[in-house]
């Protein structure tokens, strides 16, 4: 689910001011506007947002996990249901549809899931299916490979990328924020995880042919963005 205007329900606690509107017909230079809710751009909008949905869920019967904060869930008898928040996106898990229709109502507000972190989630009657499209090409396209031929497969079997002898990379920050997209993407991608982790292992002083093999993994994942996997329904 996704909150249209989540910053605009925070009740500020403070007492804040702002200038007249542009062309506000009462304006003049001795007046200003006394603010009731959070606007955009407030440092305390999102807590005091935060602080009205916590409120909001403990009231419906929610209890807030000591382990995650941003981690809520519900009990009531053999019906159970898991909320977690991120900013203005709620991911709600339950084990009954009347219970969830409930509570969607209570929120007035509700969505289908389908983007959630960089992941997007399509559903149908067997279950649903996670990839991460967007944000794999997103990093091909930051590394200006999106016309470049895709690769069949990501590594050599023996790649002996620990006796690489080529030069150090001029600029390794490039090759760190590569690696670190690429982790990110085996959320969904289980099938590198093993390949970044030998990638990874060469962030203190990458040299060129690690890099050229980072790029080749990108040219793999150009040729195949819409791999993920399935959760089926039990």
């Amino acid at each position: 689910m996704d909150v249209n205007n989540a910053f605009l329900y925070g009740d500020l606690e403070e007492e804040v001011h702002m200038t007249m509107p542009p062309r506000f017909k009462t304006a003049s230079s001795n007046k200003v506007c006394r603010l009731q809710k959070s606007l955009y751009g407030f440092k305390q909008s999102p807590r005091q947002w935060f602080a009205k949905l916590s409120s909001k869920l403990l009231d419906y019967g929610f209890v807030r996990s000591y382990a995650d904060y941003s981690l809520f869930t519900y009990k009531k008898g053999d019906k159970f249901m898991a909320l977690l928040v991120y900013v203005d996106d709620l991911v709600l898990a339950a084990n009954d549809n009347e219970l969830c229709a409930q509570f969607k109502a209570y929120l007035h507000q509700c969505g289908p899931l389908k983007y959630f972190l960089g992941i997007e989630v399509a559903r149908n009657a067997k279950g649903l299916f996670l990839c991460q499209q967007k944000y794999a090409l997103e990093i091909v396209k930051e590394c200006r490979l999106l016309e470049a031929k895709p690769a069949e497969f990501p590594m050599e079997t023996n790649h002996k990328l620990g006796l690489a002898t080529g030069k150090d990379l001029m600029d390794p920050r490039q090759y760190h924020r590569l690696i670190g997209c690429l982790i990110c993407l085996t959320l969904t991608r289980p099938e590198l995880s093993y390949l970044v982790h030998i990638l990874s292992q060469f962030m203190k002083a990458p040299k060129e042919p690690h890099m050229e093999v980072a790029k080749r993994v990108l040219r793999y994942i150009k040729g195949t963005p819409r791999q993920g996997y399935t959760v089926m329904w039990t």
